[in-house]
């Protein structure tokens, strides 16, 4: 008798052990973090229209493309948190969903760009390129990407970012060359570049400057290539408060 009790026990643990985590969520949790995972996944079409619109000869509407992708990226994340997507759907990760698209949203469109608009000296179009995606892909890859107060450890390939300004300010290609170099350096740095969603110092300040930059980016894009000279301005000058972030937090509030 005492056996029996103990091998009905055991198989009550086991059948415990064995219960699918999702018999803790309802239907409709499911379906909602299928939704997020779809949200995420949308950047993928995004950037292949941006990457349609480059090979038609038409930036605006890369650019265009591109601010699509940059919102989806900034609200998918609170998303999945918010309604714990990874404890609903355990076996998808939407970490990994979210690096691919990233990867291609912020790295190979950008790529693309720069081999093809004329951003660069000629002849350096495609090697630059090049440099552009296999650095990116250390910087994807590196377990250490996000620090433990969220900010980012080296240059977090942000080439859309870069490529936009290069594009609005029509700056010399001898320049753009110059500053690629430096960034793709700065990948293997421990430089810390603020998450602009994810920094709790001074986190509405950042996502403030952050939805004003997001606008005047717009502007800059919808007004090409004769933007108001004030929101111009603006834009430039909003890039030092990042910069000034990256600094602090490298060589002031610690390593």
């Amino acid at each position: 008798m005492k056996l029996m009790i103990h091998d009905s026990s055991n198989n009550m643990a086991t059948r415990a052990e064995q219960q699918d985590p999702n018999d803790n969520f309802s239907a409709f949790d499911r379906q909602r973090a299928w939704a997020i995972h779809a949200f995420t996944a949308s950047g993928a079409v995004i950037a292949m229209l941006a990457l349609t619109a480059v090979t038609n000869g038409d930036p605006q509407a890369a650019f265009l493309w591109l601010g699509l992708a940059f919102v989806v990226d900034g609200l998918d994340g609170p998303l999945a948190r918010r309604y714990r997507v990874i404890e609903v759907l355990p076996r998808i990760s939407g970490e990994t969903l979210d690096l691919v698209v990233d990867y291609l949203t912020y790295v190979v469109v950008p790529a693309v760009m720069l081999a093809s608009m004329g951003l660069l000296p000629e002849g350096w179009g495609g090697a630059t390129a090049g440099v552009v995606l296999a650095v990116s892909l250390y910087t994807f890859a590196n377990r250490d990407m996000k620090t433990d107060d969220n900010y980012f450890e080296g240059f977090p390939a942000v080439w859309n970012v870069l490529v936009l300004y290069m594009w609005v300010l029509e700056t010399d290609p001898w320049a753009n060359l110059a500053v690629i170099a430096v960034c793709a350096v700065m990948t293997f740095t421990r430089l810390k570049f603020t998450h602009p969603m994810r920094v709790v110092k001074l986190r509405h300040i950042t996502l403030v400057f952050t939805g004003l930059w997001a606008a005047l980016s717009l502007m800059m894009v919808l007004t090409y290539p004769s933007p108001p000279t004030w929101a111009l301005v603006a834009w430039i000058t909003l890039i030092a408060y990042f910069l000034g972030l990256t600094a602090h937090r490298s060589f002031v509030s610690g390593s």
